[in-house]
């Protein structure tokens, strides 16, 4: 009889958590959180001044996609924060899925279309870009680590594997 175990109970490595905890996380750590400061700097100084002189449907749509950018950008701080914590022994992996269900994070797309798009300020649409870069980046690696199928792993015993084999080699055919 041949035993199954959970992916979870094996010995494997999971590669995803490995991702987690390495070097490209931190660099994608650092990465999201620069982005959400050089975001609140801009839409706080430059952005202001920059909306101010824009037709009235692309001041419309800049309020629009700032707001996005902002709650996307703040769902990916959220969760890169809470693996952070992870990494660092603060919570487990799987307290960090149960705190994980309270952050919103979502694929949003940019919502102008792409004719009032061209009325943006460069800058703006730059940093909206990038934080779709960042939020499909940790996406990806969000389905890696908390959705990630449970496979069974076949163990066989060694006699298992003995008496099966002598049971083929013995076996009586009925030809």
């Amino acid at each position: 009889m041949v035993q199954m175990l959970s992916f979870e109970d094996s010995n494997a490595v999971s590669f995803a958590a490995k991702l987690a905890t390495s070097e490209a996380f931190k660099s994608l750590f650092r990465e999201g959180m620069g982005l959400v400061e050089e975001t609140a700097a801009y839409l706080d100084g430059a952005g202001r001044e920059e909306a101010k002189g824009l037709p009235r449907l692309a001041a419309l749509a800049f309020a629009t996609e700032s707001m996005r950018l902002t709650t996307r950008l703040m769902q990916l701080a959220s969760w890169l924060l809470l693996q952070r914590a992870v990494n660092e022994g603060e919570l487990s992996q799987s307290e960090a899925a149960g705190e994980k269900r309270k952050v919103k994070l979502s694929e949003q797309q940019i919502a102008a279309s792409p004719d009032v798009l061209e009325q943006l300020p460069p800058r703006l649409v730059e940093i909206v870009e990038r934080s779709l870069r960042l939020q499909s980046r940790v996406l990806h690696l969000d389905r890696a680590i908390y959705q990630a199928p449970e496979r069974e792993i076949p163990i066989r015993k060694p006699l298992e594997i003995q008496r099966n084999m002598l049971a083929q080699a013995f076996a009586v055919s009925d030809a």
